[in-house]
């Protein structure tokens, strides 16, 4: 006999990890609270107070950051819908009254990365603000709130892969998932008597990834060459984890009239970018080392 699931269960059979009765929402006095929107809360939170403290430990003024989290915390999610948006245009041309309606779903991180480093920009311009200090003070918070906003998915069932009998398979009950992101190849792995995809958690690769790319901006910080080179490797060291996993993802959005996952180009030309910016600059850096030695008497 093949086994079921309960619409609300989560398993991750070869670690032996059986959850059940996932909520998606809770009550609060009659009110129904998502858990992705608490853990979305949670993540920026945790995002603007540690940005607050880089700024308190590398000698700058912390309200700085309280003011510019107010600014750039709307357009970020401005930017994430507009993104989403942008690449799921047919889904909203006949209804342009549901682009407004967030708890529909819909937003795309790299449409809030964009639309906070945009505001960074207009915001150091306005303050007379040095730019690349802001922002390698900023995106230590940025990684660590994409590190638990990641788990946002986790909650909604959303943002997984293709199939996968890995270690880390995911197994959802198919009426727990929006049926357009199962493909063909899911369809093909579901067993007769079953009512359960087996996919890969994309949402905790990512995760995990970042606080990886969190852990080594932390311990790197304070040892960077140029003012601009944590973003610059936050950028980078980002993009390289995203580029492989939106491979795996089953909810890409594509470049329109192609088969291209628009995250997943820019996330590999990030990585190019971020490459060719750190060679550049370190040989600038040995270039003018090596004049200020030769002119030392």
């Amino acid at each position: 006999m093949q086994e079921m699931m309960n619409a609300a269960d989560i398993a991750f059979p070869h670690l032996n990890l059986y959850l059940h009765n996932v909520p998606k929402t809770f009550s609060v006095f009659g009110f129904q609270v998502a858990f992705y929107g608490l853990i979305i809360g949670i993540a920026v939170l945790a995002g603007v107070l540690t940005a607050v403290h880089e700024a308190k430990v590398s000698g700058q003024d912390p309200d700085i950051y309280w003011d510019f989290a107010i600014y750039a915390i709307f357009f970020s999610i401005v930017g994430a819908r507009i993104y989403f948006v942008a690449f799921s245009w047919d889904q909203y041309k006949d209804d342009l009254l549901s682009i407004f309606n967030l708890r529909g779903g819909g937003i795309a991180i790299y449409g809030a990365v964009i639309g906070a480093f945009t505001t960074a920009a207009v915001y150091c311009y306005k303050k007379k603000i040095f730019f690349p200090q802001l922002c390698d003070t900023g995106v230590m918070g940025l990684i660590l709130g994409q590190a638990i906003g990641r788990w946002g998915n986790f909650m909604n069932r959303e943002a997984f892969g293709q199939y996968s009998d890995g270690l880390f398979a995911m197994r959802l009950p198919i009426e727990a998932v929006r049926p357009w992101e199962i493909t063909a190849s899911i369809s093909e792995h579901i067993a007769e008597g079953t009512n359960y995809i087996q996919v890969h958690p994309t949402f905790l690769y990512e995760s995990m990834w970042n606080l990886f790319i969190f852990t080594l901006l932390l311990l790197y910080r304070r040892h960077k060459k140029y003012q601009g080179e944590i973003a610059v490797l936050y950028l980078g060291g980002y993009g390289l984890g995203r580029c492989f996993i939106e491979g795996l993802r089953t909810d890409q959005l594509l470049l329109p009239h192609t088969s291209i996952a628009v995250s997943q180009m820019l996330a590999g030309v990030l990585v190019v970018a971020a490459v060719i910016t750190e060679a550049v600059v370190y040989r600038r850096l040995h270039q003018r080392k090596a004049a200020s030695e030769t002119k030392e008497p």
